[in-house]
């Protein structure tokens, strides 16, 4: 019997916001899997250890979570003006399939660093000490990031103070700026609300008619009042993530208000772009304890936000969700902005289940058209383990 001999393929596993992933660079892949396709696909998955049956992604890099199921591939930039060309893969845990339709804006925290290390940024760009300042191209949405990324003495720094919700330790802090966040998306390309309105009624059949703020923004986001679907918005995980008619519901919501943002033509496109859009609930602030027994108190706090990521109530905030809250709270009449107490906001501080998240947005009309120009926030970012990720050689 002939047996398949495993590859090495250089790649970084790194921390990025409240999510980790492979990294590689592109000239590093295997020359069938550095162009778009199935033998990239393959490569993906067979690294993250998808499709799993079983859910838990043993037999891979995967960590069995929407936030611990991804990869990224890095290049310096081919436009003028950007340092890096980034490139997100959300892969499926159980079924075989790598999602691209959108960003991940916690991994984007950790681009910079990896660019800067490993070469794709010219060194004439990056200070010895003080902050380098990274331009990405974010493939997938086809939009600009800037990342502030410490340096001391020429090295990127990764230690330090700033203490992110949802991450144990602290870390050196990276400031991110999403430029002109109004996702590039197919049937509705450019529109930051693909409907033209503020507020949908959105019909859901066994559901009812929902209010909802349907936005492209950071990537496509359903909010929804909380109370309209039965919830305070102080969840947890446990509260959501083991009940079935729940997460139904919740996929039932997606599906539509995707076929209503011009994503998908019919609800049954839904299994197969799990990634977006997003679907998330709000409500005014309350009291609360998160999942590591912290008190957030409403007085500290504009509102509550809660999102579905993947199928399943996410642990703290996706980072393209939170610019999408930004986004939509700067915004008057919008569902966020209105569970934040309305009017003008430059800036909120929302409750999710991990703690909470500030973020900023400058928002203004033009022609009567509301627009954003940048959403900013700051993550944090940790190389974890360097080396060579193995796979077999008959995985693609």
């Amino acid at each position: 019997m002939t047996h398949a001999p495993q590859i090495k393929v250089p790649a970084t596993y790194m921390r990025g916001g409240t999510s980790k992933g492979v990294f590689f660079r592109l000239e590093d892949l295997p020359t069938a899997a550095q162009t778009p396709g199935a033998a990239r696909d393959a490569l993906l998955m067979r690294v993250i250890g998808s499709p799993d049956p079983y859910e838990k992604q043993i037999d891979g890099m995967g960590g069995a979570t929407s936030s611990t199921s991804k990869t990224v591939i890095l290049s310096k930039s081919s436009r003028p003006d950007h340092d890096i060309d980034y490139l997100f893969g959300q892969v499926s845990i159980d079924t075989a399939f790598v999602d691209w339709s959108g960003n991940c804006g916690n991994l984007s925290a950790a681009v910079g660093p990896f660019g800067i290390a490993n070469g794709l940024v010219d060194a004439s760009r990056i200070p010895q000490n003080g902050v380098a300042v990274v331009r990405i191209w974010q493939v997938n949405i086809g939009k600009t990031i800037i990342a502030h990324v410490p340096m001391t003495n020429g090295q990127v720094q990764e230690t330090g103070d700033f203490e992110l919700d949802g991450v144990t330790f602290p870390a050196a802090e990276v400031a991110l700026e999403f430029m002109d966040p109004a996702a590039e998306e197919e049937g509705a390309a450019g529109a930051l609300f693909p409907t033209g309105n503020l507020v949908d009624d959105l019909e859901v059949p066994g559901v009812g008619t929902l209010k909802a703020t349907l936005i492209n923004a950071g990537i496509p986001t359903i909010f929804l009042n909380a109370e309209a679907i039965g919830y305070k918005g102080v969840e947890l995980q446990g509260d959501i993530n083991s009940d079935a008619r729940a997460l139904a519901m919740f996929e039932t919501i997606r599906a539509h208000g995707a076929v209503r943002m011009g994503l998908i033509k019919h609800i049954d496109e839904a299994a197969r772009r799990q990634h977006t859009p997003k679907v998330a609930f709000v409500a005014k602030p309350l009291d609360y304890t998160s999942s590591s027994a912290k008190t957030i108190k409403a007085q500290d706090i504009n509102l509550l936000v809660r999102a579905m990521s993947m199928g399943k109530l996410h642990h703290a905030m996706m980072g393209t969700a939170a610019v999408a809250i930004g986004t939509a709270a700067a915004i008057p009449g919008t569902l966020v902005n209105l569970a934040a107490g309305g009017g003008q906001l430059e800036a909120v501080r929302f409750g999710h289940p991990s703690g909470t998240l500030r973020v900023g947005a400058t928002a203004g009309q033009i022609n009567g058209q509301w627009s954003v120009k940048k959403v900013m926030m700051s993550r944090s970012a940790r190389v974890l383990m360097e080396g060579q990720v193995r796979v077999p050689s008959d995985t693609f």
